[in-house]
């Protein structure tokens, strides 16, 4: 059992609150106010999927998703050395927690509690890859619902064949974002070795900028602009 001080508590609290419940959060606040990249990607990937379902070759449309395919691959396998890395310190034993206790930045005051702060990277980690392996999976179930995409058809058909896509492309996508989150927190927990105060610092640090990036950046802007832009009723044709 970890006892841990008032001050670890409350860190590990606040690191809690904040890994469970951001992406709750951020999409309460998208649909009260301003969009997030995410929520915005969702209407971009939909309008896509049925620009696809009405394009006769649809190789450049396999060739995009075989690349977030890749990207998703590239992360997990990534994922899969830093669990590794960490697990090896935490299974460590008594001579790695003494090495890492002799740094004189490190803040922790016995092995049960630097084996906490290890589980804690860990799980983050452990996490983001179950992510990355769903991304993986269901892009796989993207790319063959590509391939199955009918060609003689009406376009009510094709948009909504491009429909049902896009709802097996968007939660993949949503799945990958959130791995690729997983590492901001993982970071944060991290952080936990140089003590509480830089914990919390870098948890609140991790999570501001993840929600200026998604709700204030330049890219975020652009995509909300995109958004409006496609969800724009079309112009009549002159003549």
């Amino acid at each position: 059992m970890i006892e841990l001080s008032p001050l670890n508590t409350v860190a590990i609290g606040l690191f809690a609150l904040c890994w469970l419940f951001y992406q709750p959060v951020l999409t309460f606040l998208a649909r009260r106010g301003r969009g997030s990249i995410n929520t915005d990607l969702t209407v971009v990937r939909a309008a896509w999927m049925r620009n696809m379902a009405r394009r006769e070759n649809r190789f450049m449309d396999g060739q995009l998703l075989a690349q977030s395919l890749n990207s998703a691959s590239f992360f997990a396998s990534s994922n899969l050395l830093l669990i590794a890395a960490t697990a090896g310190a935490l299974f460590g034993g008594q001579a790695t927690f003494r090495n890492v206790a002799s740094l004189v930045v490190i803040k922790t005051s016995s092995r049960v509690l630097f084996e906490g702060q290890m589980a804690l990277v860990l799980l983050t980690l452990a996490r983001g890859l179950l992510d990355f392996i769903w991304a993986i999976r269901q892009m796989n179930y993207c790319l063959a619902a590509i391939g199955a995409t009918p060609e003689h058809v009406d376009d009510a058909t094709h948009h909504a064949f491009g429909d049902l896509a896009a709802r097996l492309l968007n939660p993949a996508m949503h799945s990958f974002n959130s791995g690729v989150r997983g590492y901001y927190f993982a970071l944060a927990a991290a952080s936990w070795l140089f003590g509480p105060i830089a914990f919390m610092v870098a948890t609140v640090g991790a999570v501001t900028l993840l929600v200026w990036r998604q709700r204030r950046s330049p890219a975020a802007a652009a995509m909300a602009e995109l958004r409006k832009l496609l969800e724009r009723p079309p112009s009549p044709r002159a003549g």
